[in-house]
């Protein structure tokens, strides 16, 4: 009987590292999926940048349509190194990525919505990170327009980097999924498609293995995973505050996706794995992780200014941490009403969605 229950939890382990592999490739691949349609236009939407507001929401839709932050930030450095774009006015663009950066998990949470109380808490979970970010922008966008802290603060830091360079991160996360990706993206290309209708093909796959591999994920984690894991996380992440900061740290700096790490979250959340008062350090540590992508960009481009950039991205995410991480209390508040309002109607997080991430910044670019 105890062969038996170590066979079946090596199994489930097993099944449970492939349907997580699927879950990494999906999310790679609606990236991957976005960039094919929309990178060009994302960056000639960077162009456009006098305006504080009109640069935050461009950040906003670029990252909402590339599914990646780093890609936004990295892109905005090698723009700032290349002349394109100044540090002042790059740095509204970094704040509106770090907001768009959270339609991921948004999305992933969207998987959870058949099963009501599921999709409260991965709703909840998800929002979280959301009204962090929306709040971090509302209280230093105007102190950076007016002050310009976190550039002073950048550019002291830049005068000890000057001399580094060629420096260049590599994720293993990215290499392990890359190929299936890539090989997955070359069978579309392959049908000789026009590209609107290639691009609708991959995020119907990418969401259908999206939503798979969150369904089996939930299923085992919920089963007889439930007690292992639970005392996993108790004891060496989401123990205390610090050690949850730290390991959403180190975990998106190596992978390089904070995308990636927060949408995680979202099935341990809906599984009751995970609070919402433990994710929200572990939250703050992957918006902190992810700014090291664009910092090792910077290094490669021997430009102080592009550096700067960088580090104003680190500096704007520490110090959104350092105000709101004592007063989470209002983000998690906010994050659970909503949820509340969605479990009710869940047209609601549709409609979110689609405001936040698309209508409200695309109004504003036109208007």
């Amino acid at each position: 009987m105890e062969k038996e229950r170590n066979y079946r939890w090596i199994f489930d382990l097993l099944l449970l590292l492939a349907f997580l592999y699927l879950f990494f490739v999906s999310v790679e691949l609606i990236g991957e999926g976005f960039k094919f349609l929309g990178k060009g236009f994302a960056r000639s939407l960077f162009r456009v940048t006098s305006n504080p507001l009109v640069g935050l929401v461009i950040g906003i839709l670029a990252t909402s349509i590339v599914q990646s932050s780093s890609t936004t930030t990295s892109t905005v450095v090698g723009m700032v190194a290349g002349g394109v774009l100044n540090i002042r006015h790059a740095i509204p663009i970094i704040m509106g990525a770090n907001i768009g950066t959270t339609i991921t998990n948004t999305i992933v949470s969207l998987a959870h919505i058949t099963r009501r109380e599921e999709f409260r808490k991965a709703f909840a979970g998800a929002t979280m990170h959301d009204f962090f970010n929306l709040l971090s922008v509302s209280v230093l966008l105007p102190l950076e327009v007016i002050f310009h802290p976190l550039e002073k603060g950048a550019i002291l830091l830049t005068e000890g980097f000057k001399g580094i360079g060629g420096m260049k991160a590599i994720s293993p996360l990215k290499a392990i999924v890359k190929p299936a990706v890539e090989l997955l993206m070359e069978a579309f290309k392959a049908l000789h498609l026009s590209k609107g209708l290639t691009f609708v093909l991959v995020e119907v796959f990418a969401l259908a293995a999206l939503i798979i591999s969150l369904k089996f994920m939930v299923d085992i984690l919920k089963g007889i995973f439930l007690q292992k894991i639970e005392g996993f996380f108790d004891a060496y992440i989401f123990r205390n505050t610090g050690l949850a900061l730290f390991w959403g740290f180190f975990i998106t700096a190596i992978v390089q996706s904070s995308s990636m790490t927060t949408s995680l979250l979202i099935p341990l959340i809906a599984g009751g794995i995970v609070t919402l008062e433990a994710a929200f350090p572990f939250t703050l540590g992957a918006n902190i992780g992810t700014t090291f992508t664009a910092i090792m960009a910077s290094f490669a481009t021997h430009n102080p200014a592009a550096i700067t950039v960088a580090f104003t991205h680190l500096l704007f995410n520490l110090s959104g941490t350092a105000i709101f991480l004592p007063l989470k209390r209002l983000p998690i508040g906010m994050a659970r009403l909503l949820a509340e309002v969605a479990h009710k109607n869940r047209w609601v997080a549709l409609v979110y969605v689609l405001v936040v991430f698309f209508l409200i910044p695309l109004g504003i670019i036109f208007l």
